[in-house]
């Protein structure tokens, strides 16, 4: 028999008691807004479930540690409850590993349109509609796994619409067994859709507010209609203050621009356009494979400073938090053969990158410091020896570098050279 219509909205992960991240530095304009970014991106979306006309809020784990978010983050959630129990408002939340009900206090009651899900079995609750129910939602909360235990969500089988709604990553297969027209998932910081998990769709909705570089791009919840034919419409609803952006950038774009910077400015003027006028913090990773280029970049010090001058104190913001550029891993033949100092630097560049790659399975030799060294890997300690107002932990760091980070320094150590000894880096603030 047809069903009746409904709708709902999934959210999960606003992690009240975590701020943004990735910020070695916090622009004044910004400070506020960067501190309060979490719970408006949280707040915004309780405002839609009191605006949408939706039938029930599903809330699907990590929404507050309680003890690290404090009374702020708790006040946050209780009073929007109490405002979606005076608009007659069901939530159905299924606790994660934040969460825990075991860390809520007990003297603070959840008001009665919350049902928080227990930890030790699943329980069905009927949503109803003048007196006829229309949906049921299955839940479950987190036994403090980062995975979903499917069948832990067991129970008899209805013939109306079921929401599955728990906390935990599972395959599509896993997800199918479980036999929910909706699987309402957290865990996932981004925005994840298991395929073939379920019929309407299988959600983690991510994190209301993305906290840093990993977590790049659209940040929201999600807006769920089901018809009268148990068809389900997924709407994705942005909700976020900051967006981060990871860009990266070759050789190829310089050149086609003439400079990093101008190529910067102008994408940093599309990426404003094309995400709604949020505030945005982007992290740049430039490519040099083109060692002709290298003019070209410039003092990435110096640019990351204008960038943040000229595009980071607007309204909205482009905030630069981070400008890497790779150097190349090999130079022209016509350099390294040239019979000049900067020849000369190339090739002992290169013996020391061969013979580091060699002899990486040779047991190490210990040298006059007492430290262990592999043979043929640059040694900084001896140089290290020739500052002696260096502290001894600035000593030890230059002086032994870890293996994973060799080839990167070693990189970025032959780049300097080949700036200076090409005619010094360039500096932005400099007229021609």
């Amino acid at each position: 028999m047809p069903g009746e219509s409904f709708r709902f909205i999934h959210a999960s992960d606003f992690h009240l008691e975590t701020p943004l991240g990735d910020l070695d530095q916090l622009p004044p304009n910004l400070r506020e807004a960067l501190a309060t970014a979490p719970r408006t991106a949280a707040a915004a979306v309780f405002e839609a479930a009191l605006a949408e006309n939706i039938d029930f809020l599903v809330l699907s784990g990590d929404l507050l540690h309680p003890v690290a978010a404090g009374p702020h983050g708790m006040s946050l959630l209780l009073d929007n409850f109490e405002k979606l129990h005076a608009a007659g408002t069901p939530v159905y939340w299924a606790a994660g590993i934040a969460d825990d009900p075991k860390q809520w206090p007990e003297a603070v009651p959840l008001p009665p349109n919350v049902t928080l899900f227990p930890r030790d079995k699943p329980l069905s609750v009927p949503y109803e509609r003048a007196g006829r129910v229309v949906c049921t939602i299955v839940g479950r909360s987190s036994e403090g796994r980062s995975s979903l235990h499917v069948p832990g969500f067991q129970t008899e089988p209805t013939d109306e619409f079921t929401v599955g709604v728990g906390y935990g990553a599972a395959d599509a297969n896993a997800l199918a067994s479980g036999r929910m027209d909706y699987w309402a998932l957290g865990g996932a910081h981004n925005y994840t859709e298991i395929e073939d998990g379920a019929p309407a769709g299988a959600i983690q909705p991510g994190s209301p507010q993305g906290r840093g570089l990993d977590e790049a791009g659209p940040h929201g919840y999600c807006v769920v209609d089901v018809d009268a034919e148990q068809t389900a419409r997924i709407h994705r609803v942005e909700a976020d203050q900051f967006r981060y952006c990871h860009e990266t950038i070759d050789a190829q774009e310089i050149r086609t621009v003439g400079s990093l910077r101008n190529l910067l400015g102008q994408k940093i003027a599309s990426l404003a356009n094309d995400n709604g006028g949020r505030h945005l913090l982007i992290a740049w990773d430039v490519a040099l494979n083109d060692p002709e280029m290298i003019s070209s970049v410039g003092d990435p010090v110096e640019l990351l400073r204008q960038l943040r001058r000229d595009h980071g104190n607007g309204n909205p913001s482009a905030w630069t938090t981070r400008l890497t550029v790779r150097p190349p891993r090999t130079y022209p033949k016509s350099w390294r053969e040239e019979d000049t100092i900067l020849g000369d630097f190339l090739r002992a560049s290169d013996k020391f990158r061969k013979a580091s790659a060699s002899n990486s399975s040779t047991p190490g030799n210990t040298d006059a410091s007492g430290s262990t060294a592999k043979a043929g890997q640059v040694q900084l300690m001896p140089f290290t020896e020739e500052h002696p107002e260096l502290s001894s932990t600035a000593t030890t760091m230059l002086g032994d570098v870890p293996a994973q980070h060799r080839d990167e320094t070693l990189d970025e150590a032959t780049l300097l050279g080949v700036e200076l000894l090409r005619g010094g880096k360039p500096s932005w603030g400099r007229k021609s």
